[in-house]
């Protein structure tokens, strides 16, 4: 038995094993005393801004979910709060598969990336880091209707068609964020990626249905506003975990629109701020957005649409036909006739079901090479065969032991000796078994009776398509091989020194060890480490604590030469003065 790599509770239990594969241990004592200090001044600065800014949801759900203020959170102890309103969290390796990250929506697991950006990026990553799941997405779940928007936008987007652009923009921008926080990555690197992705993003063709729930889950999950347009206040991830970016959106500088189904063609860039951002007036018109999308659907549209969209994505999906017989395998072929799918084929392991579950004998072992079926009614017969009744059948010679010709409208013709015929529970016919079986379209054979027994679909229409297996146990899922991997910190003398002064810090300051000189331990850091800022704001504020005005005097001239020297640093560090010299009091 595969070791468990997690600790888990009854909403963890009910996830299948194909969405265990993507989560990793969370590794806490890997974060390092910078990591903490990154989370705590990001946590600091963003409870002060948001409690203004943010829907109301925010500051009551960071302590309903168990989000500290002052210590990176621990999965194990989020998950012991989570469960109480429902939900969990994992950890993974950055980002994940659209469709993966979505069904463990659906299960109600949040995905958190439990790395944590680097001092660097301390304002915005283009990589999901634990800063951006954990303090962005976790607190607002705590809002009930919010909480099953998010359920549900993961249950739809389960089930979203995807393209060959779409995995290939996906490898693009995992590949961008895991350089992007690797240390040493060269900056020409990074601009390569940079562009990669946007000439993918330029040269997509028609948006499948997932890139359009992407850009609904951009603007609502990730850069979400609600409220009016004069007055919106935050609720999207992505917003509340960038401390850069939630202080520009407020601007004018930011165009404000209304939030409806449009917003699924408005594309985006993860690279770049947002130009504009669209509002909701409230969590439950983002439920009735989404309704709307799901419509538009080959999951309820059905049709030649679904069957032509299933091919185009090149991966494995399902088609249901109204019979409820599902088909699931990858597409490779359909014929249509005024305007409806006639017939259509697999190619490669192949399985049916019903009702979300394989057939006995109907599995990718039985039909390993593909599958084919006529869809539609009879020629010259108004009654489909999914309706017929026993009596009808045998009228109609579909019978176990005939020999028939079955012409379909459009030109799909079966000839061969009926086996027998599979029922569903309420006794009606949805597939026929043939031996010595041939079947011909106008002047091509699409089977032939040497090929074994002919299993024909029964069904007048494909009423659904979707993304993925109907039997999640008719197909190994278990196979996900990442491109890249996120790069561990290079841990070098030099950082581990400064992780040392970071330590010394901390524990001062949670009372571990008072014995430190503030003072001397002030003026070997900067001797040490001139460049770095974070630290020293740390030190200002036990400095200010402890009523040492002449070290604080000491430390604010070093910070005010240091804006000097590091412009681009610089209002990170008025707002880390300012949040000491307003008396910031926030409970951890």
């Amino acid at each position: 038995m595969k070791e468990q790599l997690y600790e888990s509770n009854p909403v963890l239990d009910k996830l299948p094993e194909h969405l265990r594969q993507y989560i990793k241990p969370q590794n806490y004592e890997e974060y390092t005393p910078v990591d903490q200090a990154v989370w705590r001044y990001v946590m600091r600065k963003n409870v002060d801004y948001l409690s203004k800014v943010a829907h109301k949801s925010y500051v009551d759900g960071l302590q309903k979910t168990g989000i500290s203020i002052d210590a990176i959170p621990n999965m194990y102890g989020m998950n012991r709060i989570l469960k109480e309103i429902g939900w969990a969290a994992v950890a993974v390796d950055g980002f994940i598969p659209p469709s993966a990250f979505m069904e463990f929506q659906a299960y109600n697991v949040l995905v958190i990336a439990s790395d944590i950006r680097q001092l660097e990026n301390i304002e915005y990553t283009p990589a999901p880091d634990i800063i951006h799941e954990g303090a962005g997405h976790a607190p607002i779940i705590a809002n009930p209707e919010y909480s099953e928007y998010l359920r549900r936008f993961g249950e739809i987007g389960a089930k979203a068609i995807s393209s060959g652009k779409d995995y290939e923009l996906y490898d693009a921008v995992r590949h961008l964020s895991i350089i992007k926080e690797a240390e040493g990555t060269p900056l020409e690197a990074i601009e390569k990626a940079e562009k990669r992705i946007e000439a993918l993003q330029q040269n997509m063709g028609k948006p499948s249905e997932m890139a359009l729930l992407r850009n609904l889950h951009w603007w609502t999950v990730e850069y979400g506003l609600i409220g009016t347009l004069e007055n919106p206040k935050i609720y999207g991830a992505g917003l509340l975990s960038s401390i850069g970016e939630s202080a520009w959106c407020m601007t004018d500088n930011v165009k404000k629109l209304p939030y409806t189904l449009n917003s699924a063609t408005t594309d985006f860039d993860i690279t770049k701020p947002q130009p504009q951002l669209f509002v909701t007036p409230n969590f439950a018109h983002l439920s009735q957005v989404l309704e709307d999308f799901a419509n538009t659907m080959a999951l309820r549209t059905g049709g030649l649409s679904a069957v032509q969209k299933l091919i185009d994505s090149q991966a494995l999906g399902t088609l249901e036909l109204s019979t409820g017989l599902q088909v699931s395998g990858y597409f490779e072929r359909v014929l249509s006739h005024d305007g409806l799918p006639i017939y259509f084929t697999t190619k490669g392991a192949t399985a049916l079901a019903y009702h979300d579950k394989e057939l006995v004998n109907h599995g990718t072992t039985q039909h390993p090479e593909g599958f084919g079926s006529p869809v539609g009614k009879l020629k010259g017969i108004n009654l489909a065969i999914e309706d017929m009744s026993p009596r009808d059948l045998k009228a109609y010679n579909i019978f176990e032991g005939e020999k028939v010709e079955l012409e379909f409208v459009g030109g799909v013709t079966v000839s061969g000796e009926i086996i027998t015929g599979t029922r569903n529970l309420q006794g009606k016919i949805i597939l026929i078994t043939f031996q010595n079986c041939t079947v011909t379209y106008q002047d091509e054979v699409l089977f032939k009776p040497d090929w074994g027994l002919y299993h024909m679909a029964v069904g007048r229409k494909v009423s659904s398509g979707y993304n993925g297996p109907a039997d999640l146990k008719s197909f190994n899922l278990v196979s996900h091989a990442l491109s890249d991997t996120t790069v561990k910190k290079n841990r070098d003398d030099n950082k581990l020194a400064l992780e040392e002064f970071y330590q010394r810090v901390r524990d001062y300051r949670e009372g571990k060890n008072t014995i430190i000189s503030r003072g001397k331990l002030f003026q070997e850091f900067i001797s040490r480490f001139p460049k770095d800022w974070l630290l020293p704001v740390e030190l200002y504020e036990l400095a200010v604590k402890g009523n040492r005005t002449v070290l604080a005097t000491e430390i604010k001239a070093h910070l005010e030469q240091l804006k000097l020297d590091r412009p681009k640093v610089g209002h990170l560090i008025d707002d880390g003065l300012a949040l000491v010299d307003q008396g910031l009091k926030i409970d951890a």
